[in-house]
């Protein structure tokens, strides 16, 4: 087996497989502490858990870097600590920023508002526009930002000409693929330079641990190492240990958020209460035909779009059973949430409604309960 790249399933559970000294556990202790003894006189970096070198964070940052084909990783406190360590190590004030006008809400108040204190400049492009990455680029860009699939409308953006831009104009491209998971889309493999992942979703799985990641170039994962030890923004010990235990069955788990993604979406398609479905694993959505050839599944994420608007919606919420209604997403359990509330608060609802965004709108994450379980609480909560 040596000389091959293990397939995912496996990686998920290894990492890179080796033999087990004898009498060694098979599950990984958890290293709780926050500093190790050093050898007196040695200039080697001391082993500290705020640096990030922990032996449950090197480990789960191992195992990730290797699921999305990079030469290195690190695990942040959270997912927008990821997002914001990964830009603040490739721009500088002064510099200028392209990304995607398709991004959650909170990346797009850190740009506007953080990035913006800082002197650095952000241009948002619409993705479904592609001859617009390139009239952006100005003498001050420095990179690119991307997330696909979109939160909420689930669009899948078309990664090749912003790729080639990037390559074109010697520019980083940094991806946000949260909503996929390193098992159905891999953003190095087309044309990004960094990958950035709320591991607090799809990654641990389990909706008991906040945390982030991203992978890239050494260089680039030194970097942000360095920003992480300054800003404080080191995962703890048990968390990464958290997300390790999750991620052994992040493929299984993958199969299963799929299947009842696909069967959810298919379900409220012919349903009469349901307006719109946003689900790429759709024929009738705008992203298939490009989805089906980038995706190695669809995801647990559909959009709900109400015929009854927000008083539907509100009374469906109220008689779900199953489904429960909170933040976040990406666990062994269904959630529901309206990005009204959650993602696009703050946001009036005209523009909201000219995002594709309406009130009225869910956004329903499918667990790894049995779907027809998942449809019929869905279908007793719309009623007749």
């Amino acid at each position: 087996m040596r000389g091959r790249r293990h397939g995912p399933s496996t990686t998920s559970v290894h990492g890179t497989p080796h033999r087990r000294a004898d009498w060694s556990p098979i599950a990984p202790p958890v290293q709780q502490s926050s500093t190790f003894v050093s050898p007196v006189g040695s200039d080697e970096d001391i082993l500290y858990s705020r640096y990030g070198n922990n032996p449950n964070q090197v480990q789960v940052a191992k195992k990730y870097a290797l699921l999305e084909g990079a030469e290195d990783a690190i695990f942040l406190a959270s997912g927008m600590g990821a997002t914001a360590l990964a830009h603040l190590a490739v721009l500088r004030p002064g510099d200028h920023l392209v990304s995607s006008s398709w991004i959650y809400g909170g990346t797009r108040r850190l740009f506007d508002e953080e990035l913006g204190r800082l002197g650095i400049g952000v241009t948002y492009v619409a993705p479904d526009e592609p001859r617009l990455w390139r009239k952006s680029v100005r003498k001050a860009t420095r990179a690119l930002f991307v997330e696909t699939p979109t939160n909420p409308l689930m669009r899948v953006v078309d990664m090749t000409p912003v790729a080639h831009v990037a390559r074109e104009f010697g520019l980083a491209l940094l991806v946000d693929a949260t909503f996929a998971s390193p098992i159905n889309f891999r953003p190095l493999e087309h044309g990004a330079d960094i990958a950035i992942t709320s591991a607090t979703k799809y990654l641990n799985g389990h909706s008991d641990v906040i945390a982030g990641a991203v992978a890239g170039s050494v260089s680039f994962v030194e970097e942000v190492n360095r920003l992480m030890r300054l800003w404080g923004q080191a995962i703890d010990p048990h968390a990464a240990w958290l997300v390790d235990r999750g991620m052994r069955t992040l493929a299984l788990r993958m199969a299963r958020h799929n299947a009842n993604g696909m069967a959810v979406a298919e379900w409220a398609a012919s349903h009469p209460a349901i307006a719109r479905v946003h689900y790429p694993g759709l024929a009738a959505h705008p992203d298939h035909a490009y989805a089906a050839s980038v995706l190695d599944g669809f995801g647990g994420m559909v959009g709900l779009e109400l015929a009854g608007g927000p008083k539907a919606a509100e009374r469906m919420l109220k008689r779900l059973r199953l489904v429960a209604h909170a933040p976040s997403l990406a666990g062994v359990e269904s959630l529901v949430s309206e990005p009204r509330h959650t993602s696009h608060k703050g946001i009036p609802p005209e523009i909201r409604a000219a995002a594709g965004i309406p009130d009225g709108f869910l956004r329903l994450s499918c667990g790894v309960e049995d779907a027809e379980d998942i449809i019929g609480d869905l279908e007793q909560a719309l009623g007749r």
